[in-house]
């Protein structure tokens, strides 16, 4: 006998990029050369001293439950990094620490939102943005980000898209799944639209450290004091610090929506772990050089994949200014290579050519795929010829 499962639970779509994940690493156990460009974390491990600092608060007997809004050192770290790199200022009982940056978005979304409401999304988006609005019981409205304008949405479409029962606003720079930024300019021309139609302004601002040549990553809540009052900045050490299996991220805003957050946190997961917080505060207090080096062997990469990845036939491409994503074009590759589809063309490459990507239509534009460049130098090279030498043969 089967069991009745939620209709909320019905409605999610599975994550495309777990999903491509898993499918690499059973070839990989089949025995197959696989290189995988699906992942979504850095190839480096954690810096030392995190690592020290995590061990030592086990052995000094920091293992037992903490404030549900974190510990009052990380919630200190999180507002003086506020102060150097925004010049916001925020007061402890403006910030919460969660399970990743993810449980945040999901935390908030789930205090901010009631049946029927409205969170306008661009696409490309992270993929789990959609779901967790429906699973808050509210309605994702898609926006076109055109690859014209750098992926990026107008004042002109937010302003047309929005509802007497819009809630919030998502903006992701830099990008995943494309890496682009908003300029200061454009975070201003859409700041005041949400500030004329009072709608919450939902910062996603997780790959902030990882931008490359001169482009600069703004803070839409740093433009004014009224932005900031309107917005809710998400953020962690995941992808900065490397620290993605740690589960550390944060939310900043309006205190009465992180007071309502704390206290759905301290119903559902008590706090965030104890060791991972104390890691937490050594990735913010201590040498942020390892930050430097993962972003310039990033930057490095990045100049000389995306060189070659033009070289293949029927790609085009946007440079991504910062994250570790390329986010190519391959609709016109996949055409002539005798597919409907770009999933389809990416099935073909994982299982001829053993390439690991993701395709865009778990972005929400189906034309494109997703390269991660968290992975060696060589491993990407050998990565693009593959696919190169895959493409050439097929249209051959």
């Amino acid at each position: 006998m089967g069991f009745a499962l939620a209709k909320r639970v019905k409605a999610l779509t599975p994550s495309t990029t777990l999903a491509i994940t898993a499918k690499a690493k059973a070839l990989k156990e089949e025995g197959h050369d696989v290189i995988g460009l699906g992942a979504g974390e850095p190839d480096f491990n954690t810096p030392q001293h995190i690592i020290d600092a995590a061990v030592t608060s086990m052995n000094e007997g920091h293992t037992k439950y903490t404030p549900s809004a974190g510990l009052p050192k990380l919630l200190a770290a999180i507002v003086e990094k506020f102060k150097e790199d925004q010049g916001i200022d925020y007061t402890a009982k403006e910030i919460i620490v969660t399970n990743g940056a993810k449980h945040a978005l999901y935390t908030l979304f789930q205090v901010i939102l009631d049946e029927g409401d409205e969170v306008i999304i661009p696409t490309p988006y992270w993929v789990s943005y959609p779901e967790q609005v429906k699973l808050a019981g509210g309605q994702p409205v898609y926006i076109d980000g055109l690859e014209e304008n750098e992926f990026k949405i107008t004042p002109a479409q937010l302003s047309e898209a929005i509802t007497e029962k819009t809630k919030a606003v998502i903006i992701n720079s830099p990008s995943n799944p494309t890496g682009m930024l908003y300029s200061e300019k454009e975070l201003f021309e859409l700041g005041q639209i949400c500030l004329q139609k009072n709608v919450l302004i939902v910062s996603d601002e997780i790959y902030e450290k990882l931008v490359y040549g001169e482009n600069k990553h703004v803070s839409i809540a740093q433009l004014s004091p009224e932005l900031k009052e309107q917005t809710i900045i998400i953020n962690g050490v995941s992808k900065s610090h490397s620290m993605t299996g740690w589960r550390i991220g944060y939310a900043a805003g309006n205190r009465e929506v992180i007071a309502a957050m704390t206290n759905l946190a301290s119903h559902s997961t008590s706090n965030p772990t104890t060791t991972a917080q104390f890691g937490a505060i050594a990735a913010y207090n201590g040498s942020q050089e390892p930050v430097t080096e993962m972003k310039k062997a990033f930057e490095e990469r990045l100049n000389i994949i995306f060189e070659q990845l033009l070289q293949i036939p029927g790609f085009t491409c946007v440079k991504p200014q910062g994250a570790f994503y390329l986010y190519p074009n391959a609709s016109k590759a996949a055409q002539a290579c005798g597919y409907d589809s770009v999933d389809g063309f990416v099935e073909g490459l994982l299982e001829e050519a053993k390439v690991a990507v993701v395709p865009g239509s778990g972005f929400g534009t189906p034309d494109n795929i997703r390269l991660s460049y968290a992975t060696s130098l060589n491993q990407l090279e050998e990565a693009i010829k593959r696919i190169k030498t895959f493409v050439e043969n097929k249209m051959a």
